[in-house]
């Protein structure tokens, strides 16, 4: 179940540092030399959390905390991880193009730029994301929520449904909740598309059967780190923040 989790950690360099880092009510920030990681901050799980003069240490060893039971710890795991490989120049390696901070934030909306392959499919969604609900209108959707909204299918059916679909989203946040090895194998019949600020850019996922990689590129650092202070939600992807996508 860990196997993923290690390849991510794996391929972070041994030479960076945690510079800084901030855990907020919503999200979470390391930076590294590499560049500014963002993940959603989870809070439950196991109580206690060890984590004790984290700046200075490591990188690599800040990432291995996404394995932990305490959610907030895992967070910041998460987020370390995120800044080894949700940097420009790491993802200008892969992509290779240089990223420009677009003027319109939906423009590279995963769900929006698959509406053609996914019109008339049968779709589920791992987390209820803002205006999710819209894609009822061009498939047979399912959306699959931990804290259920009004229509969403409680996160426990996803055994029961994951295996019947064409398309899976899937949240960043499965990574920090230990969900993500299982939501794979349940999904391994659909496309998959991982999703959200908390997805690490890496093409390591694509050998657990991801298809598409949707995540969070920061490219003004001041502006981001000034939201999350502020406590923004779902507005941070306005705030120095480019949605990137990537295939297999």
């Amino acid at each position: 179940m860990w196997e993923i989790y290690d390849d991510l950690i794996d391929s972070i360099p041994e030479d960076l540092t945690v510079l800084e880092c901030m855990l907020g009510v919503s999200w979470t920030l390391v930076r590294s030399e590499r560049g500014l990681g963002i993940a959603k901050t989870i809070k439950g799980g196991k109580k206690g959390a060890e984590l004790s003069n984290i700046i200075g240490i490591p990188l690599k060893k800040l990432a291995g905390c996404v394995k932990s039971w305490n959610m907030l710890e895992a967070s910041m795991g998460q987020a370390a991880i995120n800044a080894a490989f949700n940097t420009p120049l790491e993802v200008m390696a892969i992509t290779g193009e240089p990223l420009i901070l677009s003027d319109d934030p939906e423009k590279l909306n995963a769900f929006k730029q698959l509406t053609p392959e996914i019109t008339g499919k049968k779709v589920a969604v791992i987390g209820h994301f803002p205006n999710v609900e819209q894609l009822q209108k061009i498939c047979d959707l399912s959306v699959l929520e931990r804290e259920p909204q009004a229509g969403d299918y409680p996160d426990s059916a996803c055994e029961y449904l994951l295996p019947e679909q064409d398309f899976v989203f899937i949240t960043g946040t499965a990574f920090t909740n230990k969900t993500m090895p299982r939501l794979l194998e349940l999904s391994k019949n659909a496309k998959i598309i991982l999703v959200g600020p908390s997805v690490p850019i890496s093409r390591v996922l694509f050998n657990y059967g991801v298809d598409q990689i949707a995540g969070l590129v920061i490219l003004n650092q001041q502006l981001i780190w000034k939201a999350v202070q502020e406590g923004k939600k779902m507005s941070v992807f306005k705030h120095g923040g480019q949605m990137v996508c990537i295939h297999r």
